[in-house]
């Protein structure tokens, strides 16, 4: 592990993370990936550790929201169908050091954005069933490619977005992003071990604290928490990062 901090201090970081993010259905990925960047681990291993982690976390999440009937498989399948491909075709690719780095910003500041910019925007799509469709399939297939790249898992954008559409509820739109990271992440984990593989035992302290922070999170997301507060606080986290990380940029 190159970095300039113990996977036990990122562990104890990636705890309030993963159960921040998995309250509304999420991984964590964005935070995990922009810790790891601050924190100075190798670019490589950072998507490969990133997906893993949501895997962890999304399984708990999956099976909580599910548990507790907000799941939508009809609503999520047809994003699934090209994100799937995409997320392993992007698991396959190196980006230079830079370009991740600058793709992972942007990815933040889209998620604040959306937070505290637009929280309560909707859009009335005046298409049919098949207009819907169509649309699914190309947002799904950008950001299956993104997930792989990055390690992030691509729900934090799939979850605004099923929200601003007015396609579900914000507790099935937590349902559908927990499913959609968790099979995202596996096709670019799978794809990573098979281009871009790393020893992940030394990242044993950092899956286990993602897998507590994640069940004690979706269980309370999923059946306690309100979705709104949490995503208030997700926003202060992600904001944190942007700032680190947009120093951490400047400082290459």
């Amino acid at each position: 592990m190159e970095s300039i901090a113990s996977p036990y201090f990122l562990a104890v970081l990636f705890f309030p993370v993963a159960f921040i993010y998995s309250s509304v259905g999420l991984g964590g990925g964005t935070s995990y990936t922009a810790l790891m960047a601050i924190f100075g681990i190798n670019t490589v291993a950072i998507p490969m550790i990133s997906l893993l982690l949501n895997v962890f976390v999304t399984s708990v999440g999956s099976f909580n929201f599910i548990r507790n009937k907000h799941a939508r498989i009809k609503l999520v399948l047809p994003f699934l169908i090209s994100s799937i491909p995409m997320a392993y075709l992007g698991g396959a690719l190196k980006v230079p050091k830079e370009v991740f780095y600058q793709i992972l910003l942007i990815s933040l500041v889209f998620v604040a954005f959306r937070i505290y910019i637009l929280p309560q925007t909707t859009i009335k799509l005046k298409v049919g069933q098949k207009g819907k469709i169509i649309i699914s399939l190309i947002v799904g297939s950008i950001l299956g490619l993104v997930a792989g790249i990055v390690g992030i898992g691509g729900g934090i954008y799939l979850v605004p977005l099923i929200i601003i559409l007015g396609l579900g509820t914000e507790k099935e739109a937590a349902a559908c992003g927990a499913i959609f990271i968790w099979l995202n992440s596996f096709s670019g984990l799978v794809s990573r071990f098979k281009f871009n593989s790393i020893n992940i035992m030394d990242y044993i302290p950092l899956i286990a604290a993602v897998l507590a922070g994640g069940t004690i999170g979706s269980f309370m997301g999923s059946s306690k928490f309100s979705p709104k507060t949490m995503e208030k606080i997700l926003g202060a986290v992600i904001i944190v990062a942007i700032i680190l990380l947009s120093i951490k940029v400047i400082m290459l």
